[in-house]
């Protein structure tokens, strides 16, 4: 007997079915290596600094998260 969220799950490479939230969070990991999401712009000079604080930078990767969610889920 399966559960429902199995029947509906995509194989992973591993071969294991993947969750939703699993598919979502790969898509999500790779928009925004790709892009730079919610990292700002680049600038100029010695410093590594962001311009960004942590705080608005994991509030950014969580929303980029939630609209990864609504496009695997619907």
């Amino acid at each position: 007997m399966s559960m429902p969220d199995e029947e509906n799950a995509t194989p992973s490479p591993s071969g294991t079915p993947a969750s939703r939230d699993q598919i979502a969070l790969d898509l999500m990991r790779f928009i925004a290596v790709q892009t730079g999401y919610g990292k700002g712009g680049a600038s100029a000079g010695y410093g590594a600094k962001t311009s960004r604080p942590a705080e608005e930078y994991a509030e950014s990767l969580l929303e980029l998260f939630e609209r990864c969610r609504k496009v695997v889920g619907g």
